[in-house]
Parts: C-alpha cells; structure tokens; sequence
C-alpha cells in the first residue's frame, strides 16, 4: 500500500502538461500491443485528415513512439525528462505558456512534414523541448555516457552526432526538432532583447484563459508535498 501511495504521489509530482503527454503516450502504445488500434490508424497523412476527416492524426502522431520495447522506453524517458525539466525550470507556475509552446512546436512539425516525409512526429517535438532546455540552461554540466564533459547548449548537438554515428545518416528528426526549437528560443529569448521586449510567439488572452488557474493550482499541490519528501 505504501509503494501505491509513493507511486501516485510520484506520478502526481510530475507538471500536469508533462503528465498528460506521457499518459496519452504509453496509453496509445498499451492499446496498438493489445490490438486495439494499429499504428496504420495513428501517423500524421495530410489526405487521410482532410480527405477523409481523420483528424486524430493531427494528435496521434505526437503519442506513438513505437511498440512496447526497451527503445520505446528509452524515447519515453527521454520525452518526459526533458519536457519536465522544462516545465519545472523556464515554465514554472506557467501552464498556460507551456501548452502553448507544444501547441506552437506541434503546429510547426505538422506544417513541415511533408518536406520530411516523417509520419510520426513525437520524437521531433520531444528533441525541440531538448534544444530549448539545452539553451536557457548554459550553464549546467552534462556527461554523455561517462566519457566527457560538456555544457548543456551542445546536447543537441551531442544527440545529433551519436546518432549520426549509430544510423550512418543525418537523423531528420532531431534536425527538424533543432530548427523548430531554435525559432521558438530566438523570438522568446533572443528578440525581447533587440526589440524592446516584443515577445510575438507569448500566448493569446484566450489561451491564458482557458488555464487560468492550472498553474497555481499546480504549484500549491507541490507545496504541499514538500514536507512529505523531507520525513
């Protein structure tokens, strides 16, 4: 019964757009293992949604990072990790801003696909959230498999280059991921500072509404856990 609680406290811990993209994600896979759905049903084709008004797909591309397997949980882990670092970090108590950074990266790969031919853009997206982390946090130390040392704004770039080495070929992918991050960094970050603090790509009045609230009512549950890690 105390693991129960400590699992539920856990899974409660984790910022709720992290939690529910991760749920969808391991839901979509337990139902395409069980035969419930199949992967035909899920990946991102442009006919498919308009011609025949699959709009699901718009959706179900970004919750299906393959059957389930060692490299499922592997991109999982990945995906949840750096999308929480995020929301915990640069996005704290900002909900609203959070979910409009995946609307907008989602919006953007959706947009670019058919330059890639890509049917399935979870991992995209996740590798967009690891370029963003990676550049508002200079200053943190990361070590890529024990063999050496570097700073956090070359993660990307680290990923890029292992992946190059194990697949032999440039990783579309992680390249669309970079280029829509890195937009998404240069007008919130980068912009403000040389256009007297514009902010074009900020949410929308009407989206802050639709979560006014879900972020302080995110971090007062948090709060209220602490004392319970510190027993």
């Amino acid at each position: 019964m105390a693991e129960l609680n400590t699992l539920e406290q856990w899974y409660y811990d984790v910022p709720i757009v992290t939690r529910v993209w991760t749920t969808a994600a391991v839901l979509t896979s337990v139902l395409v293992q069980c035969q419930v759905i199949t992967p035909f049903q899920l990946f991102f084709s442009i006919s498919s949604v308009w011609s025949k008004r699959q709009y699901w797909r718009l959706l179900t591309t970004f919750l299906y990072f393959g059957p389930l397997s060692i490299d499922f949980m592997f991109h999982l882990f990945f995906m949840s990790r750096y999308s929480r670092n995020l929301e915990e970090s640069s996005f704290r108590g900002q909900t609203a801003d959070f979910a409009w950074l995946i609307f907008y990266a989602a919006s953007a790969l959706l947009l670019l696909s058919p330059l890639t031919g890509m049917p399935f853009l979870g991992s995209p997206l996740s590798f967009s959230l690891v370029y963003i982390w990676a550049r508002r946090n200079p200053n943190v130390r990361l070590s890529f498999l024990g063999l050496f040392v570097f700073a956090a704004p070359y993660l990307p770039w680290v990923l890029l280059g292992f992946s190059l080495l194990l697949n032999n070929t440039l990783p579309k992918d992680d390249l669309l991921g970079i280029a829509v991050g890195h937009v998404y960094y240069f007008f919130s970050d980068i912009y403000p500072r040389i256009r007297n603090g514009s902010r074009p790509l900020d949410p929308p009045q009407f989206w802050r509404r639709l979560f006014a609230g879900v972020g302080a009512t995110t971090a007062a549950a948090a709060a209220v856990r602490e004392p319970e890690h510190e027993d």
